[in-house]
């Protein structure tokens, strides 16, 4: 099982959103990291064979998806950022529509929604309107309509937006054992969301693929970029002007001990720190960067 991204670019009038992708898509997890802006939301709708590429192709065990065409729809599952329902639906009336627009039969449905609701904690509201429920609790909805015909392909776009600590950990633990033998890609702006779940990342920056790898590999080259160090509070400020600073933690009222990334230690009795994928995205992208995709 194969999904190949090939060249794939896709332009507009006045921007270039994705610029020559290429990428290949193996069972696992994989983590599509970039800030807002990036390109990842345009790159998963052409993935979802929902937008068209401008240029290069995208193949599924080495069949353009343009010619599978409804065959290909039928073994993926896609939750886009925001999904649409009519006002009316339940939670029930929707998963059956859905279901019925995925050629499920009746008694699969039947089986299927009463497996999801009970794994996303939503047998309680199964006949409440989707317009009255928590911004998490439709976002559990949306991941359900996904998983709904088992498929071989996942795709989903910020997945935990909403989602308390307890319901991301819960889906983390879905995504690990749903995910043997088959292709699973998070597209996310929130680093732990994939750090320990995905094996390997793609980090996406102006609409290119930057760096591509396992997440072992990934840390690993900012060995030597990451520092640690204890400073008194009177100094701090200085420091924060001047270095990429990733966290900071009180030490007492007078010192605070303090996380940075750079080529070389700058503080006198700086250590070396143990790097996260967190590191190296923000070593790339700053503290804040983005807008809208």
């Amino acid at each position: 099982m194969e999904l190949r991204v090939e060249h794939v670019s896709k332009k507009y009038a006045d921007k270039t959103a994705v610029n020559d992708v290429s990428l290949t898509l193996t069972p696992g997890i994989w983590g599509l990291l970039g800030a807002n802006g990036a390109g990842k939301t345009t790159l998963i709708r052409m993935i979802a064979d929902i937008l068209k590429p401008t240029a290069g192709e995208i193949l599924y065990d080495g069949i353009p998806i343009a010619t599978l065409d409804a065959e290909y729809r039928n073994l993926f599952g896609y939750l886009p950022q925001e999904f649409g329902f009519y006002p009316e639906f339940t939670v029930k009336d929707y998963l059956e529509y859905v279901a019925a627009l995925k050629g499920l039969t009746k008694t699969h449905t039947r089986e299927k929604i009463e497996e999801l609701l009970e794994q996303m904690t939503l047998t309680e509201v199964i006949n409440k309107k989707i317009r009255k429920l928590s911004g998490g609790m439709k976002r559990r909805v949306g991941i359900s309509q996904a998983l709904l015909n088992d498929p071989e392909i996942l795709i989903l776009d910020e997945p935990t937006s909403g989602l308390d600590p307890g319901e991301r950990i819960r889906l983390r633990r879905l995504l690990a054992e749903f995910s043997k033998g088959r292709i699973v890609l998070i597209s996310t702006h929130i680093v732990p969301d994939v750090e320990y779940i995905a094996a390997k990342q793609a980090i996406m920056r102006d609409g290119k693929i930057v760096l591509s790898g396992t997440t072992e590999e990934l840390v690993r080259k900012m060995d030597g970029k990451v520092w640690q160090s204890t400073v008194d509070n009177e100094t701090l400020a200085r420091y924060e002007q001047g270095l990429k600073i990733v966290n900071l933690k009180n030490e007492g009222a007078e010192e605070t001990q303090i996380r940075y990334l750079g080529e070389r230690a700058v503080i006198a009795g700086s250590k070396e720190a143990e790097p996260h994928l967190e590191d190296l995205y923000l070593w790339l992208f700053g503290a804040k960067e983005g807008g809208e995709e």
